[in-house]
C-alpha cells in the first residue's frame, strides 16, 4: 500500500487527523504528509477543518468526504440493492425478513464455531473481531480499563443493503448477543446509519445467576 492509500487508511479507521499526526505514524515530514492531504484534497477525497487548538492558534484536521470512503466500497452495492428490490417486489416484506433471518443462522454458526465460549471475554471479542475483519468491516476489539471490550467496525461492506433496509442491522446485534454469551451485555453505541463515521459495540461482563436446581 503506497503512502496515498495509507493516509486515506488512517483516516478511515482513525477518524479525523492532523498532517502532524498522520506524519508520525507514516514515519513521514509533516511536509510529506501535507502534500499527500492536498493532493487527496484536489481529488475530493478528503476535506479539512480549522478547529481551536489549546494555545490559540488553530488546528487544522482532515477528514474523508462522501468520495473518499467510497473508496472503501459496499460489496456490490448496486447489485445488492437492486435484488432486495426484486424480492420485495415479488414476494413482499415477509419474503425480506426470512432472508435477513437465513443470513442470521449462517453469520451465527460460523462465528459460534470460531468462537471458544469457556474463555474470556475480552478472546470471545477479539475471536469475533477477526471473523468480523475477514468480512470486510475493519473490525478490532479494544479492551477498556473498566473491563468492558469495544468492538469497533470501520467498515461497513452492506451499508447499501442496511439502508434499505435497517433489520440487517437488528439481526447483527442479536447476533452478537448470543454468540457472545449470557454473561456478556452488547450495546451498539456507534452507528453509521445514524451518521457516525463508524459502528462501535461496547460490551460489558455481567453476572450471571445460576438456574434453579443446576
Amino acid at each position: 500500500m503506497n503512502t496515498f492509500d495509507q493516509i486515506l487508511m488512517l483516516l478511515k479507521t482513525r477518524g479525523p487527523q492532523t498532517a502532524q499526526t498522520l506524519a508520525e505514524v507514516l514515519h513521514l515530514t509533516s511536509m510529506a504528509a501535507r502534500r499527500q492531504l492536498e493532493a487527496a484534497q484536489e481529488k475530493g477525497l478528503v476535506a479539512s477543518e480549522d478547529t481551536p487548538g489549546k494555545v490559540g492558534r488553530p488546528v487544522r484536521r482532515w477528514r474523508l468526504t462522501d468520495l473518499g470512503h467510497a473508496r472503501f466500497p459496499d460489496r456490490h452495492a448496486a447489485l445488492t440493492l437492486d435484488l432486495i428490490g426484486q424480492v420485495r417486489m415479488l414476494f413482499g416484506e415477509e419474503a425480506i425478513d426470512r432472508m435477513i433471518d437465513a443470513r442470521e443462522a449462517a453469520s451465527e454458526a460460523a462465528y459460534r464455531n470460531a468462537i471458544d465460549t469457556d474463555a474470556p471475554l475480552v478472546q470471545r471479542a477479539a475471536a469475533l473481531a477477526v471473523m468480523r475483519e475477514a468480512e470486510g468491516y475493519m473490525a478490532e476489539a479494544q479492551a477498556q480499563e473498566d473491563g468492558s471490550v469495544l468492538l469497533v467496525e470501520n467498515h461497513c461492506p452492506i451499508c447499501a443493503a442496511a439502508r434499505a433496509c435497517q433489520n440487517f442491522c437488528r439481526s447483527e446485534l442479536d447476533v452478537f448477543r448470543r454468540v457472545l454469551g449470557p454473561d456478556a451485555q452488547v450495546e451498539r453505541v456507534e452507528h453509521q446509519l445514524a451518521g457516525a463515521r463508524r459502528c462501535a459495540y461496547r460490551i460489558v461482563p455481567i453476572a450471571v445467576t445460576p438456574s434453579a436446581g443446576g
